[in-house]
Order: C-alpha cells, then structure tokens, then sequence
C-alpha cells in the first residue's frame, strides 16, 4: 500500500493538445465508416458497431427474462459493469491519442463529456452527470432518451441495468474504486429522464432498500443530504507516485 504522504493528487496540470477541430467528430456522417462491401461499420475510434432496432432490444431483455427469470436485471447489470471497465480502458488511450490528455491531467468535466458523446452518436441517449456530492464519496448522472427505457415504454419500475452496470464498471476504473450504481428514477416508471447514483455498495444498497419501500429520487437526496449515510472518502482522480 502506498502512504498518503507518497501519493501526489494531480492538479489537472493543463497539457497543450491538438486544435478541436481536428478531433471534434460529433456527425454521424464523420463518427461513423461504412464499409458496403464487407458490409461492417467502425466508428472513429476503429471499433465495430451494429446497428439494431427497437425489436432487437425487447427481444434481447426478454429472452433473458426468459433464460434467467427475475435475475435478469442483475445479468444485465453485469454486463453493463464488464463492458463499462474494458471501455474504460480503450477511452484513456484513445483520449490520449487524440487530445494529448488523461484522467489525471484533464478537466474532469471535459473528459466525461468526451467519454460520454460516442454513446449520444450511437443512440444510446444524452446524459447529465451532476459531480457536486463527489466530495461525499457519491454523485448523480441524468439520462435522457435511455434506449431501453424508451423502448420499452412505461413498466412500473427502473429497467436501465444495464446502464447502471456501464457507469459503475467506467468510474470504478476511473476513480481506482469499487464503485455501484442503481437507477433512482426511470423514464419507465413515468419520470421524464432517468437518474442514476453512484457511489459504495453500502450506499447502492440503503437507496435501492428505499426505492423498494416506495421512496423517489428527491427524497432518497434528502436522507443522504440529513446524513442517514455517513459520508464516505471523496472521489478523487489519483496518480501515485513511487
């Protein structure tokens, strides 16, 4: 283990990077490669993309159902968490290719909007991360035209695991800690976007304990604001010096 007085927190030491319009690609026209005769697409970022519809979706969730019965959502979740770390991973190098950047020496807002985009360009939805209760050791993200919840429709009850599972899997990597997330409110519960937390599974567990027993989005923040769950280490981007 490294002592405290080893460890050097990054002060988001500016780099110079390339000029913006040399690595904005937000069109699809620009973010994506069709290549007809092999008949595959790659995106920006040279990985293979699929386009599906609607159909493949519910059909997806619900041969899982099918498979796996109420454990579904959690499977979902897993690999929601599996594919959120390996993207981790191929974000750090590819934000260092193009911007010159990491993690450590970036604006953190920037390098989660620049995560974030390539999700937008291939329809999975816009988001909103709100960072102010990082120092809590928690935070909140808010998702807008969630592909699964929009497809589904109204269901009484949150269904974007696999989106908790995706943002628990990029922040554990990106904090270095064991991080969950949970789905506080849905656009399939007839909220108009949906909401995730993220933080300790203590805290996951105590919000999810809540929304069982009937609790909303605004109330689950009151308790955390009175303090029913202690606070916990804040969420630092770290580089450790040996």
């Amino acid at each position: 283990m490294i002592s405290q007085d080893r460890r050097q927190i990054v002060q988001n030491t500016p780099n110079p990077i390339v000029s913006t319009r040399d690595v904005a690609h937000y069109s699809r026209a620009q973010f994506f490669q069709f290549d007809t005769e092999q008949g595959k697409i790659a995106d920006y970022h040279r990985q293979r993309n699929l386009l599906v519809g609607e159909d493949f979706i519910v059909s997806l969730l619900k041969g899982l159902e099918h498979e796996v019965g109420e454990a579904a959502g959690w499977l979902c979740y897993q690999i929601g968490f599996e594919w959120g770390k390996q993207d981790a991973v191929l974000f750090q190098a590819w934000f260092a290719e193009f911007y010159n950047l990491t993690l450590e020496t970036s604006n953190l807002a920037f390098a989660m909007e620049t995560w974030w985009w390539p999700y937008t360009v291939q329809g999975w939805g816009t988001w909103s991360p709100n960072l102010e209760n990082r120092a809590s050791g928690f935070f909140y993200v808010d998702l807008f035209d969630s592909a699964v919840a929009k497809t589904l429709g109204y269901m009484g009850k949150p269904v974007c695991h696999l989106y908790a599972g995706l943002l628990a899997g990029f922040f554990s990597v990106a904090f270095k800690q064991d991080l969950c997330s949970t789905e506080i409110q849905c656009y399939a519960m007839g909220n108009d976007f949906c909401r995730f937390l993220v933080g300790s599974a203590d805290r996951i567990q105590a919000a999810e304990f809540w929304i069982a027993s009937g609790a909303k989005a605004t109330e689950i923040a009151e308790r955390f604001d009175a303090g029913e769950i202690a606070a916990e280490p804040e969420l630092k981007i770290e580089t450790e010096v040996i």
